[in-house]
């Protein structure tokens, strides 16, 4: 059954995929039932079999289910479908049918780096402040408020989307991931967020104030060379003035910000309320509410200082006393006074103090790969146009943490097991590919977690016949569950095992269930159309296939451009050959000048200039039969090479009417 007359529920018929994420593709739909356009969000089949993704999924859906404003994207309906993978599985996925709002997205009008006339950017916001206040009220926190969860439709109304990390006011505390991610985008991230404190309506509205000065400047208040630069801006230095960007900023629309985007949220506004409220005021020409302005921005002394934004976001509990911070619920913390690193150099103990200057070293270390891993952002793009993403740092975190950062990041997690002596047993030992390289979205990444030596383990079938595979588990005093195909793994022939799941050397009790994977042979060829010959040749020796260059003139096409292949995306048996057609640029000729010459003596000429010929041929007076009279395209034209022109013939005068015959006597 294809996308287009797939029916969920005996209700939504699904069509195009319309946006895909990490965790869900988004599909145009129709309610057969309410006749009316939907959206529906369908958590992939590949992560529905984990629990935790099906919790996320199902808590997004509930925390915007009951959510019915119009400056909020609706939910409509959940439910679960049953399809069926690849393999010949069946597998129940969740979806969510959404409203499907027709419009673009605060981030399209910001993405060339223009900003919005001032009032416009206000009633943006206003849009956005009236729904989180709907949102607030009913106990939600966003905590993603950014440019691309911020649509517009084309009527100019606002509608707030995208509540899959919002959490219940009750929850606040929940601020990190178990894997020790901040949730949320850096450039619009609280200070709270980013020291992993808990959150609350106020964070809501700092991120608030981050968009609003994006709309009004055409950039965010922060910005830098690294996702780490930016958090630590937002807690340790004070966020500058619109009107330092763009001069027609009025002053009082610069203390509207100065206030949302204060460090202590004890001083930012409120509620939603009250910052919708001064902006009112400010359309309508009235004075601000008496406390916006008193406050300055905050600066260094208010809230925890930088190394508590990397401490908190590392896998030592303890980080952010070692840097000096003391963090705290209201964000405050105790003032560090400097670089960190001076403390520890005016200890007075010489030994205490080199060591303390190594624990230091170690723990930033470890916190700075901790935040960029947690806040890089789609790197270049691949040949095929997708985004290319950087490989998180997963060491030593358990394998469901580390599944689940991958997840984020719109990886695929796979789980091996490995001795080694220096990582606690359960925890991930290392990645491949390794931390900070850049790959594809959706590609693989295999994780080793540490296992005992001394325990029972998934024996390394890799390359083995099934046969043979088989009979390594069973003795090993294992049970096979069955098995599955795998395309892609170039190493191995088809029918033979790539791996198992659980992965090899992985700790498992007596009579655990494996399956086992074989290798179909086969490997995903895409649509290399639009890709450049270099792009296109690049992918093919990535995956092994051999390849043939024609050279096709094309008029319309980017010249070294593929306009075709064979065979066409799909999966094809390694080893396929490949043909490829490239754009070449169209060679200009010019019709010649064959007015009066014989029929044989142009075609000649015609063809010699590398164009086709067509005859036709009509009585003429004037010139002479078998001579030409004229040419399309005319003489002189220039014209691609191989067009076909066409030559009328002359046959010469039309012959008179026979005579009609005489009637008889």
């Amino acid at each position: 059954m294809t996308e287009s007359n797939r029916l969920l529920a005996n209700r939504y018929q699904v069509g195009e995929l319309i946006g895909r994420g990490g965790m869900a593709e988004v599909h145009i739909g129709y309610d057969t039932r309410l006749g009316r356009t939907v959206a529906i969000k369908i958590l992939r089949p590949d992560l529905a079999r984990d629990p935790s993704f099906q919790t996320r999924f199902r808590r997004e859906a509930q925390a915007a289910a009951g959510l019915n404003h119009p400056a909020i994207v609706a939910v409509y309906d959940t439910g679960e479908e049953s399809v069926a993978l690849p393999t010949g599985e069946r597998q129940v996925v969740p979806f969510i049918v959404m409203e499907y709002v027709e419009g673009h997205t605060v981030r399209d009008i910001l993405k060339e780096g223009a900003a919005a006339p001032i009032d416009e950017a206000v009633e943006i916001l206003s849009g956005v402040l009236t729904g989180l206040e709907y949102a607030h009220a009913a106990g939600l926190v966003h905590r993603d408020i950014k440019p691309a969860n911020i649509m517009l439709t084309p009527t100019g109304a606002v509608k707030v989307m995208d509540f899959g990390i919002a959490r219940a006011l009750a929850d606040v505390g929940q601020t990190m991931t178990q894997a020790q991610a901040v949730v949320g985008t850096a450039q619009y991230l609280s200070p709270e967020q980013a020291r992993g404190e808990n959150v609350d309506a106020r964070s809501d509205l700092y991120s608030a104030g981050c968009v609003l000065f994006e709309l009004l400047c055409g950039r965010p208040p922060f910005v830098g060379d690294s996702p780490v630069s930016v958090a630590y801006q937002h807690v340790r230095e004070a966020a500058p003035s619109p009107s330092d960007f763009a001069p027609d900023v009025p002053p009082a629309l610069d203390l509207i910000v100065r206030r949302a985007l204060t460090k202590d949220r004890g001083q930012r506004y409120s509620s939603a309320h009250e910052f919708l409220g001064d902006l009112n005021a400010f359309m309508a020409g009235r004075p601000l509410s008496p406390t916006t302005g008193q406050y300055p921005v905050g600066s260094a002394s208010t809230g925890a200082g930088a190394s508590a934004v990397l401490a908190a976001t590392s896998a030592n509990p303890g980080a952010a006393k070692l840097a000096g911070g003391t963090g705290g619920a209201g964000g405050a913390g105790t003032p560090t006074g400097g670089n960190p690193l001076d403390e520890y150099v005016e200890v007075n103990d010489r030994g205490r103090r080199i060591g303390h200057l190594f624990l230091l070293i170690a723990t930033v270390t470890a916190a700075v790969a901790a935040v960029m891993a947690l806040f890089t952002f789609a790197g270049p793009k691949g040949g095929d146009g997708t985004a290319n993403v950087s490989v998180p740092d997963v060491r030593n975190m358990t394998q469901g943490e580390a599944l689940e950062l991958l997840d984020q990041f719109g990886l695929v997690g796979s789980v091996e097991g490995e001795v080694n002596p220096d990582v606690e047993w359960g925890l991930v030992i290392r990645s491949s590919p390794a931390e900070g390289t850049l790959v594809e979205a959706g590609s693989t990444v295999t994780i080793y977690v540490s296992v005992d030596e001394n325990q029972l383990s998934v024996p390394d079938v890799r390359g083995l016949s099934l046969e043979e595979a088989q009979a390594a588990i069973e003795n090993a005093g294992l049970v096979v569950a069955g098995t599955t195909e795998v395309n892609g793994d170039l190493d191995i022939p088809a029918g033979f095992v790539t791996g198992t799941d659980p992965g090899k050397g992985l700790a498992v009790e007596e009579g655990a269930e494996i399956t086992i994977k074989v290798s179909s042979g086969k490997v995903m060829l895409q649509d290399l159309k639009g890709r450049t010959q270099e792009q296109a040749i690049t992918f093919l020796e990535s995956i092994r296939l051999p390849y043939e260059i024609e050279e096709v003139q094309n008029g319309t096409a980017t010249p070294d451009t593929i306009i075709g292949q064979s065979p066409i995306a799909g999966l094809v048996d390694f080893g396929t050959g490949v043909i490829l057609q490239v754009a070449i640029p169209v060679n200009m000729v010019i019709v010649p000048d064959v007015v009066g010459d014989p029929e044989a003596s142009a075609v000649a000429q015609v063809r010699q200039a590398l164009l086709q010929t067509k005859t036709t041929s009509v009585y003429s007076t004037t010139v002479a039969a078998g001579l030409v009279i004229s040419t399309s395209p005319s003489a002189g034209t220039s014209v691609a090479e191989g067009t076909t022109v066409t030559l009328t013939i002359s046959l010469g005068p039309e012959p008179p009417p026979s005579p009609a015959p005489s009637g008889s006597a």
